[in-house]
């Protein structure tokens, strides 16, 4: 470990008992870490995406009301790296990523059906997430960095995996 690159530790798991679908990232950016919340960057868009979905403007509630939103409707969130170095908010800038203990994910929540990959990075894990025995989906990344899709198209990507599997 270098002594300019500190060891970044991720956010602990959104779970129940009773989620059935949990969307896993990659690793928290800079502004999730300051923030201690999942997607706080003002630019992802994933809970303007679960806005969306769900017909309820989850950006504009607290974020412990996001979370209580999304756990009353069985999703969880958590990312695929426990730990990492990294500078910046970049995946690609990603070195020595530790996983976290997905297959506590089964035990943690049994009633489990599916899990989605928000993006490539977290989608290198489905190997691990696929041994789970739950269905696996891999969804356009909701970062601002994947700029090459529109809002329109990420949307329609995951309202077909969130209906897939009773969410949407």
């Amino acid at each position: 470990m270098s002594l300019a690159t500190p060891q970044l530790d991720s956010l602990p798991p959104v779970i129940a008992r009773d989620t059935r679908l949990m969307v896993l990232g990659s690793f928290p950016g800079v502004a999730s870490l300051r923030a201690q919340q999942y997607y706080a960057h003002p630019r992802n868009q994933f809970w303007p995406l679960l806005s969306a979905l769900w017909d309820i403007d989850l950006v504009g509630l607290s974020y412990e009301r996001r979370v209580a939103e999304t756990c009353a409707r069985g999703l969880g969130l958590w990312d695929v790296y426990a730990s990492c170095q990294r500078v910046g908010s970049l995946d690609s800038a990603i070195r020595d990523a530790v996983f976290n203990n997905l297959d506590s994910l089964r035990l943690q929540a049994p009633g489990l059906r599916a899990i989605a990959h928000n993006g490539a990075e977290s989608a290198r894990a489905m190997r691990h997430t696929e041994a789970l025995g739950v269905a696996v989906v891999r969804l356009p990344s909701t970062s601002p960095a994947h700029a090459s899709w529109s809002f329109e198209r990420k949307l329609a990507a995951w309202r077909d995996a969130f209906a897939a599997h009773g969410m949407a």
